[in-house]
Formats: C-alpha cells, structure tokens, sequence
C-alpha cells in the first residue's frame, strides 16, 4: 500500500489490538467475579436437617448384585423430609435388569445433614447413602455407601431435585 492509507494501517492493527486486550481483560474479570460471587453465596450456606424439608422426586442409577451377577439398575421415587431428621416415600419404582421389582412406596427412614450440607440417608431396612444439599436445598446428590438387609451389595449415584 502507498500513501496516506499505509500509514494509517500501524495506527488502526495497534487499535485493534488494545481494544481485544480490554475485551479480554474485562472478560476475564467478569467470570472470576462470577466465580468468586457464586464460591462466595455456597461458602456461606450452612446446613442442618431443618434445611430438608418437603417433597423431592430423586432418580439415580448404578448396578445391584443379584445371584453372583452384576445387573444394573434405576430407581425413581419421592422422598419426603421432614425437616426433622426423618422423611418417608410417598411413592417410588427400582428396575433392575429391564424389570421393575420393587414398590418402594412407603418406605421410612432418617437423615442427617452437617452445617457444610453433607450428611446421610439411611432406609429403614434398606441402603444407605451419603449425600450433599445443593445451594437452597433445591437439589441433592447421593451415593449409595451400603446395601440394605437382604438387598446385597449394590452401587447408585443420583440426583433429587426439590418439587414445589
């Protein structure tokens, strides 16, 4: 390029350039801000068995052990906290293998839930879970620590999401 346009070209790429650096940068401090805000709001959550209150519709998966062999399985159902400590299952399937062996409906038991919102769930003579609360209880995560009388050995992982 020749004449007055050529030695604009340096000044205009120069532009550019710091201006894609202060998007960058402002990007970059937005999400850490975002970050930090969100770590801050679930830092500050404390939790006891009072946090756990109403009805959450709970789905997970893994494997159950039946005759020496490894069949997977799914599990639906509503768990009802109390808000006390207890909480009861208002309703509730487990598949194991393609097929559905299991009404849990009516099922009991108790729950506890430390102030960093971890805890455990533990059926009535059935398995037991470990389990975080989510930030408003909105959600739990639970994973199965134990098989319950006569259920054998078994793995699942799920998700309980609070219903309104």
């Amino acid at each position: 390029m020749c004449g007055p346009v050529a030695g604009l070209l340096p000044a205009v790429l120069f532009h550019i350039s710091e201006t894609i650096h202060r998007v960058v940068a402002t990007a970059a401090a937005m999400a850490l801000g975002t970050s930090a805000t969100a770590r801050a709001a679930a830092d500050a959550q404390v939790c006891s068995v009072g946090t756990l209150k109403g009805l959450y519709l709970w789905t997970a998966d893994g494997y159950t052990r039946l005759g020496g062999d490894l069949l997977p399985k799914s599990i639906m159902e509503g768990i009802r906290f109390n808000g006390d400590g207890t909480f009861t299952v208002p309703f509730g399937t487990v598949n194991i293998g393609g097929t559905i062996v299991i009404d849990i409906s009516g099922g009991v038991g108790t729950y506890t839930v430390a102030a960093d919102c971890t805890g455990t769930l533990s059926v009535t003579d059935g398995p037991s879970f470990s389990l975080y609360v989510g930030p408003g209880a909105q959600q739990l995560w639970m994973n199965q620590t134990a098989g319950g009388a006569g259920s054998g050995p078994g793995l699942g992982v799920g998700t309980a999401t609070r219903l309104p």
